[in-house]
Order: C-alpha cells, then structure tokens, then sequence
C-alpha cells in the first residue's frame, strides 16, 4: 500500500473509529462506577428515567457505529451499516450489563439491555434517515 494510501486508510480510522472506542470506554468507565450519579449532573437522575438515560447512551453510540461502518469499513460493510451499528450497540449493552453484575452497588438486568437495545435502534435509524445518502 502507497504512503498516501495508508495515510487515507489512517485518517478514517482516526475520524470514524476512534470516537467509538472512546465512547464506549466511557460507556465502561461510568459503568464501573458504584455511584455513577456522582459523575453526572444530578438533574439527569431526578429528572429522567433511568431507561431514557440507557436509552439516550447507546443511541449515541449506535449512531457513532453507524457512521464508522457507512463510511470507514468498506462498500460490502456500509450496505449492511444500519443492522451492524444496532447489533454493535446491543451487544455492547449486553456486555456492559455483565459487567455491572461485578460492580459493587450495581446490578444487571435485561430491562436495562432492552432500552440499551431500544436507543441504539433509535440512534442508527435517526442517522441514516438524517443523513440520508
């Protein structure tokens, strides 16, 4: 592979990927956390259901996987890129609630999976009709 080339290839990886990998390292961080309310404003969890906050989060990333696989994953990927961000999020979801299961004061329950799953579907769907190609 040609030096521009590889630097093109690069550039997407920077542009596209890394913004996943540091939300969903903040997704673990938060999720690693006894009391993950201290982190936040407090009206968020006053205010709003904790399954809209579940829900909000992995529309989030679902919408940041969306754009990586549409346009840093190649034309086969991108066909497909809808249904892979959604089943990246979910099972990301899914992860994340296994992982709660070993934090002292938190738990894992597949409601919280159900809205993880809920917002990514929301999130990758809002995008594409958004930015509709």
């Amino acid at each position: 592979m040609c030096d521009a080339a590889w630097r093109g290839v690069m550039n997407q990886v920077l542009w596209y990927w890394v913004p996943v990998a540091l939300y969903a390292g903040a997704i673990f961080f938060m999720s690693a956390q006894s009391h993950p309310e201290d982190q936040l404003p407090s009206f968020l969890f006053k205010e709003v259901s904790d399954k809209v906050l579940h829900a909000v989060e992995y529309g989030i990333l679902s919408l940041l996987c969306y754009r990586a696989f549409r346009r840093a994953a190649g034309p086969a990927v991108a066909r497909q890129a809808v249904v892979l961000a959604i089943l990246t999020a979910s099972v990301y979801g899914l992860t994340d609630e296994v992982h709660q299961a070993f934090v002292p004061l938190r738990e894992a329950t597949w409601q919280d999976w159900l809205a993880d799953t809920i917002g990514a579907v929301i999130g990758a769907m809002s995008w594409r009709s958004i930015r509709s190609e």
